[in-house]
Formats: structure tokens, C-alpha cells, sequence
């Protein structure tokens, strides 16, 4: 990652050496005796550590307002520390201000640019933690992501929704199945890994299009499920009609041609005995392929069936 950020390194190097040159060229180098170790190891010490905060954040960000900010502070405070530091080593005539200035400028500067870079920064979070909100509800510590799609998976779903249906029993939510259409002919076509890749952008088509409140998840194979707290039946069917409508809007290409991907959905209310209902949202498939088993659900109680 560092490789992508040589020119803010390579201008904070060059000022390192511009400042030393500065000194051994202006000041005057002070007797070995008379140098205060205790100041150099506080003031270097210093110089040091915001030297590794400036690689540690360039080598763990991509290019950016914010990580160009966070670096650009970090450096100046490196110098500035530099600045105090070269003082115990070379002596200035006290008519000289200039190195003061550059103390104080680059300290200041580098706490002022850093503070804004920590202010851009701090909206970055909030927009990813609205982000991930979308991928997990309440349990922030489990191992329960799907590797392809980074999602939860269904073992997620069953525990978030036994503890909604516990904590707000008399409120209405609702539960969607999704499966991919013909997923088995672009795995059989395409390969693997162009599948794997059809999920990825079904799973960011789905999540761009969902409030905040709801929780996606893959339950299984090329089926995702969606929760959908505080939601009537009615409001749950218009949301999963616009999903599969914007999954089929994409443009999915493989490496040869371009590949249309539909969803199939079953929606209905999260009720108490939830591994029943997801029973009977699973066989999708069957459902597709057999009308008369399709009224039969239609009878269950205030179920719905897409496609």
C-alpha cells in the first residue's frame, strides 16, 4: 500500500533533509557535552512516533481527501518535531527566528490539518457504519460472514429474528427468500467464479436498495434472505417487488458476454415458529416449476409469492 503513496513520503524525506541542511548549514553544532539527551529523546522521540503514525496510515489506506489530510498532519508534526529536536543539536543566533517559526508553523499546521482530516475522517466511519449496519443488526462479535458475499449467514438471520420476535412480539415484521433464476446454468456456462462474482453484485445491488433497519443475508447457495423489522406484509412485497425489479435492471458481464440475472421471491411474516416458516420459504426452486404447489402456499396464512 505504501507503494501507492511515494509522493507525500518522498516530500516529507526531502523536508527532513532540507531542515538538517538548514542547520548544519546556518547553526553552529554545540559541544557533545552540552547537549541535553534527555530533550533529544523526548523531542526525537516524538519526530519518531508520528513518522510511524504517517506509515502506518498510508500503508493501511488507499488514496484520498481523508488519507492525505491524516498523513499531512501527521508529517507536519513530525517536523515540527524534527525542528525542536535539531535545536539541541545546533545553536541559532537568537536574532534568527527562523527556526522558531518553522517550529511553531509546522506544529500548528500539522495539529489544524490533522484536525480536519480526523473531522473528514469521523464522516467516512459514520457512512460505514451505516454500511455495515446493513450486513449486521445487534451481534457485533461472531464469525457468522458468508466468505463470497461478506454477509451474514442464516444461522445470523434465525438468532436476530428469535430475539426481535422475543423483544417486540406485538410488532410486525417480516422475512424475504430470494433466489437467482437459472443460477446453476451460469455456474454450468461461466464457471465458479463468474457465479461467485453474479452473487457479490446481487448481494451490493440488495444492499444499496434496503433501509438501514433491514438485514441481508445469504441463506443459502444462490438464495438470500432478507429481514425486514417493524415492516407490514404489504410494505414487505412492494420492497421485494423494487429488489428483484433493480437486480434486473444490472448489467452483469462475464468475461465473454453480458448475462441476465432475475430474482424469485417468497415474502412473508416473521412468525414465532421461525424454522417452520423458513421451511417453508426454502423450496423455491419446487415452487417455480410446480403451479399447483405455488396456490397451495398462496393458501397459507398472509404469504406471498414473486417472481
Amino acid at each position: 500500500m505504501l507503494s501507492l503513496h511515494k509522493t507525500p513520503l518522498s516530500i516529507f524525506a526531502f523536508a527532513l533533509l532540507l531542515t538538517l541542511a538548514a542547520f548544519s548549514t546556518i547553526g553552529l553544532a554545540k559541544p557533545f557535552e552540552s547537549i541535553q539527551w534527555l530533550d533529544v529523546i523526548a523531542e526525537g522521540g516524538t519526530a519518531v512516533m508520528a513518522g510511524l503514525w504517517l506509515l502506518m496510515t498510508l500503508s493501511s489506506r488507499p488514496r484520498g481527501k481523508v488519507t492525505y489530510l491524516l498523513a499531512a498532519g501527521m508529517g507536519l508534526i513530525m517536523l515540527g518535531a524534527w525542528v525542536d529536536c535539531m535545536d539541541e543539536f545546533y545553536r541559532v543566533g537568537k536574532e534568527q527566528l527562523w527556526d522558531h517559526w518553522l517550529e511553531a508553523g509546522f506544529t500548528l499546521g500539522g495539529m489544524l490539518v490533522l484536525t480536519a482530516g480526523l473531522y473528514f475522517w469521523r464522516h467516512e466511519q459514520f457512512s460505514l457504519n451505516q454500511h455495515l449496519k446493513k450486513r449486521e443488526r445487534l451481534f457485533r462479535d461472531h464469525l457468522a460472514f458468508d466468505r463470497v458475499t461478506q454477509l451474514v449467514d442464516a444461522t445470523y438471520l434465525r438468532r436476530l429474528i428469535a430475539m426481535e420476535q422475543g423483544r417486540h412480539s406485538d410488532v410486525s415484521n417480516c422475512v424475504a427468500l430470494l433466489d437467482i433464476n437459472s443460477f446453476h446454468l451460469l455456474n454450468r456456462d461461466c464457471g465458479v467464479e463468474e457465479g461467485d462474482r453474479a452473487l457479490q453484485a446481487v448481494a451490493h445491488m440488495l444492499l444499496l436498495n434496503l433501509s438501514n433497519q433491514d438485514v441481508l443475508c445469504r441463506y443459502a447457495g444462490d438464495r438470500f434472505a432478507i429481514y425486514m423489522p417493524s415492516t407490514t406484509l404489504d410494505s414487505a412485497q412492494k420492497k421485494v417487488n423494487h429488489l428483484c425489479a433493480m437486480v434486473a435492471q444490472m448489467h452483469f458481464y462475464t468475461q465473454t458476454r453480458q448475462v441476465p440475472i432475475t430474482l424469485r421471491a417468497v415474502c412473508s411474516e416473521a412468525v414465532v415458529q421461525l424454522d417452520d416458516l423458513l421451511v417453508r420459504l426454502d423450496p423455491l426452486d419446487s415452487l417455480a416449476q410446480h403451479s399447483e404447489e405455488t396456490e397451495a402456499l398462496a393458501g397459507m396464512p398472509r404469504t406471498a409469492v414473486f417472481s
